[in-house]
């Protein structure tokens, strides 16, 4: 997902967030004679761990500057 930017991964978060706070308040309710029912609690929590990650990870790119470090090491005996 190189496309994605630390606003809009948190934006997506926060949305999640939302989601989940009106499902755990009310699942499923009734108006009339008709029965409505929420998305799935489970789904929910699956999309928020995943935009925790990419604002994790996005926010670890910005701490590194965008480069991962690598270090060149040779064993040498002496």
């Amino acid at each position: 997902m190189a496309g994605i930017s630390m606003q809009t991964a948190r934006e997506h978060l926060e949305l999640w967030l939302e989601a989940e706070a009106a499902v755990a308040t009310s699942q499923s309710y009734q108006i009339g004679g008709r029965m409505l029912t929420r998305a799935n609690l489970r789904e929910i929590r699956n999309e928020i761990v995943f935009w925790q990650n990419q604002v994790a990870r996005l926010e670890n790119m910005e701490g590194r500057r965008g480069r991962n470090r690598v270090t060149r090491v040779v064993p040498r005996d002496l």
